[in-house]
């Protein structure tokens, strides 16, 4: 074994571990680790602030199902990371965040910038530690990244106290971690082939996240040999293709209210995935608490989230793929008597989609979604952050493939530029699309930087209507004509754009932004357009008074 500094043994493990790049803002309390990056193939993207580089991190980890890498310093630096770390706790997302801390002997002396990351983060990642001894590198690792992907992933921090990581130690790395993969009994699929041919009319909903292309395509053909209708929960619609025949919709904020009409009447509710958490759930009143109006089959990859807020008839602990491959071995009858049901389903989803309701301003989000779905290829990333224009994009745009929708649960602001930068790096030759409203966009506005600096060309557009658009629709529901604190003086985003590098546009009617769409394409750097909107255009088809 050869003699390392703690430093250059983490990078090290990080190799053996599979990780490409990491996302970090240097800090002087883990030189030791930039160090051991210098030179080796771990590539490292310096990101301007610890929020936008853990966004990243926590992208690559949607993208991968393998965690995203971050390093932070100490302090400020793993406060801004927090972001994040929620979004990753809240999304189910492998991720890893490094935090440099203070030397060992001065702890608890509140040490410039000392903080107890087991406190700050404790309800939060799933585990926290500490590495006192550079030995255990390889220990932690293999713990780290093992509880970040098993279960319900998430996130895992690790402090290093930078003269631990200048500490020599002769380890060897810990060998690539694969996780347990869970999967149903016998037993459980002789009850859920019951349960379903005893059924009606079932509906399935499918979240979460240890989906990957395989289990994707297992439920099209679990969907079509028994013709069962699927929607995707809360920005989770990549994992089936809008155009077949099977799907139902996206059941989010702004479901068809006809989709939620079929949901509660349906006799089986096959929830796949996900937890079916506040927003999928309508507040928490789509289905009783704690036990619902129908028969329920919850499979989820965490035990511990079986039961959690709704009594299944029928729980399965159990991955996507695990489960399918299963469940495809349960021949269908001949005749399937919900056939009608799902084609009816999926007319009232096309319907429901297919052309945005008319809306003030000359510049609107539905004519940029809908150029959009016709102009990008099937397999382009688009992504976005939290806001109402993203309303438009859930309802009208049609996601076809898996690994095509990189968005937060969470419901974080200014996630979507960090995502589609982590997106382009690790998919260079896809186009990836990031829709920010103009208060998302300036969360993390530098962070065009990194995406010039790096040549992650991707596009941003920006749909400025001046507002805080989500608390200002609901201020004028509960304070109506009582305006405060939701307006914004924009500057002009393209100028930005311009000074950072970027090809910028200006759209101020619907008739520029084809062109302008296709001059972003063609321009060889990362493009920014900003489209301007009205501030009464709040979400597709409804509007604030003037």
């Amino acid at each position: 074994m050869t003699s390392r500094t703690g430093g250059e043994l983490l990078v090290q493990c990080l190799v053996e571990q599979g990780v490409k790049r990491v996302f970090c803002v240097p800090g002087e309390s883990y030189l030791a680790v930039l160090d051991g990056l210098h030179g080796s193939a771990v590539q490292t993207i310096v990101a301007r602030q610890e929020g936008g580089a853990a966004m990243m991190a926590e992208a690559e980890g949607k993208l991968t199902g393998r965690p995203g890498v971050c390093f932070v310093t100490r302090g400020p630096g793993a406060t801004n990371a927090s972001a994040g770390v929620h979004v990753a706790q809240q999304d189910s997302t492998p991720m890893i965040l490094f935090v440099g801390q203070i030397s060992r002997g001065w702890s608890g002396r509140d040490a410039f910038q000392e903080v107890d990351y087991r406190l700050m983060f404790g309800g939060m990642a799933k585990l926290v530690e500490q590495i006192e001894d550079p030995a255990r590198i390889p220990e932690h690792i293999n713990r780290a990244w093992h509880v970040a992907m098993s279960g319900r992933p998430g996130p895992v921090v690790l402090v290093l106290p930078e003269d631990m990581l200048r500490e020599r130690a002769e380890s060897a790395p810990a060998r690539r971690v694969e996780v347990a993969e869970p999967a149903p009994s016998a037993a459980q699929m002789d009850w859920f082939k019951s349960l379903l041919t005893q059924s009606a009319r079932p509906f399935v909903i499918v979240g979460g996240s240890r989906w990957n292309p395989e289990s994707a395509r297992a439920l099209r053909k679990l969907a079509e040999g028994w013709m069962l209708p699927v929607g995707c929960s809360f920005r989770r619609q990549h994992l089936f293709d809008h155009d077949h025949f099977c799907y139902a919709g996206d059941v989010g904020l702004g479901i068809n209210p006809a989709l939620r009409q079929r949901i509660e009447e349906s006799d089986l509710l096959i929830l796949l995935g996900g937890r079916l958490s506040e927003n999928p759930a309508q507040g928490f009143d789509l289905l009783g608490i704690p036990n619902p109006d129908k028969m329920l089959v919850h499979i989820h990859p965490g035990a511990e989230e079986l039961g959690r807020i709704y009594a299944p008839n029928l729980a399965i602990n159990a991955t996507p793929g695990g489960f399918l491959s299963r469940a495809l071995e349960i021949e269908p009858p001949e005749t399937i008597g919900w056939t009608a049901e799902t084609e009816a389903a999926h007319q009232t989803y096309l319907d429901w989609s297919e052309t945005p309701p008319e809306a003030p301003g000359d510049a609107t989000m539905g004519a940029v979604v809908t150029e959009l779905r016709r102009a990008l290829p099937q397999d382009a990333i688009l992504t976005n952050g939290a806001g109402n224009y993203a309303a438009w994009l859930h309802r009208f745009y049609r996601f076809r493939r898996y690994g095509t929708q990189v968005a937060p649960t969470s419901g974080s602001m200014g996630y979507g530029l960090p995502a589609a930068i982590a997106a382009k790096l690790r998919y260079p030759d896809r186009e990836v699309v990031c829709l920010a409203g103009d208060g998302c966009l300036q969360m993390t506005i530098q962070e065009m930087g990194t995406a010039a600096q790096e040549g992650a060309h991707v596009i941003v557009i920006v749909a400025d209507n001046g507002v805080y658009g989500t608390i200002r629709m609901h201020q004028e529901r509960e304070y109506p004509g009582r305006v405060s604190g939701t307006w914004l003086r924009n500057p002009d985003f393209a100028v930005i754009a311009e000074a950072y590098g970027f090809h910028g546009e200006l759209v101020t009617e619907d008739a520029e932004f084809a062109g302008a769409l296709e001059r972003a394409r063609g321009s060889g750097r990362p493009a920014l357009i900003h489209v301007v909107t009205s501030a009464n255009a709040i979400a597709p088809g409804k509007n604030l008074p003037s």
